[in-house]
């Protein structure tokens, strides 16, 4: 079973590390909403419980699975966390940030962001600590250090993350602890969009998350752009726009 080789995959990093951090990221080449990244932090104890055993069966990459089994997996991550099983942090790269970074950079920030946040729920220290501060009361000589982690990230390396990282193509659909990241992130951003879907009610935002669907673009031409659109991903869209006008016009 995929469930069965998921966990294998995860199992064969905790041989050599105290536990595996999934990273993965939802809405990159979208045209409107922030880039969100997720990542999940599990000890190799989480691997042996029943619940693991019993579930994992159901957890896949996020785009392989229907919206409702996203919506039920994401409640039971986020109970796994409540119960202290398992830590969840999650990223955002902005409108702002998408533009003055690029896609990448921007994504890489948010990958950045849930990763620190990981380490703060899971009391993990991301650098040495201070000898100095470790001897006062109160200091972080009870934190984990990072060295003793694998971070896993879908996609390519993110040369810009600042942490060491090992990047796994399509491995969302790999690595059990990616495929729960992927989760998250995808659910966290569907459910912002659909917020946003009320404050742009005329740019298909509910059903298409921001992606270049046909109501999408349609909207954005008869429209224009919103503060949530991405003005570099436009472009193309609105090349083409002017290109087909200018032919049907003989402009």
């Amino acid at each position: 079973m995929k469930s069965k080789r998921l966990r294998a995959f995860d199992r064969k990093y905790l041989k050599t590390c105290q536990g595996l951090i999934g990273i993965d990221e939802a809405g990159r080449g979208a045209l409107a909403g922030p880039v969100i990244a997720a990542a999940v932090a599990a000890r190799p104890y989480f691997y042996d419980t029943e619940w693991c055993r019993r579930n994992a069966s159901r957890i896949n990459d996020s785009k392989l699975l229907s919206k409702d089994e996203r919506e039920e997996l994401y409640e039971k991550l986020r109970w796994l966390e409540s119960e202290g099983r398992i830590w969840i942090g999650v990223g955002w790269g902005s409108i702002k940030e998408i533009e003055q970074l690029n896609i990448l950079g921007a994504t890489q920030l948010a990958m950045r962001k849930a990763a620190e946040e990981v380490f703060e729920n899971a009391e993990i220290s991301p650098h040495e600590p201070d000898p100095l501060f470790v001897a006062e009361e109160g200091g972080s000589g009870d934190k984990e250090l990072l060295g003793d982690w694998k971070i896993l990230v879908d996609g390519k390396p993110m040369k810009s993350l600042g942490y060491a990282h090992e990047a796994l193509v399509k491995g969302d659909s790999r690595s059990l602890c990616i495929a729960m990241a992927s989760i998250v992130a995808k659910v966290t951003r569907d459910r912002l969009m659909m917020a946003l879907d009320c404050e742009y009610p005329h740019y298909d935002l509910a059903s298409s998350k921001g992606y270049a669907t046909q109501g999408h673009r349609d909207a954005i031409l008869r429209d224009g752009a919103t503060p949530i659109h991405r003005e570099l991903f436009l472009r193309k869209l609105l090349a083409e726009n002017a290109e087909v006008e200018q032919d049907e016009f003989g402009f």
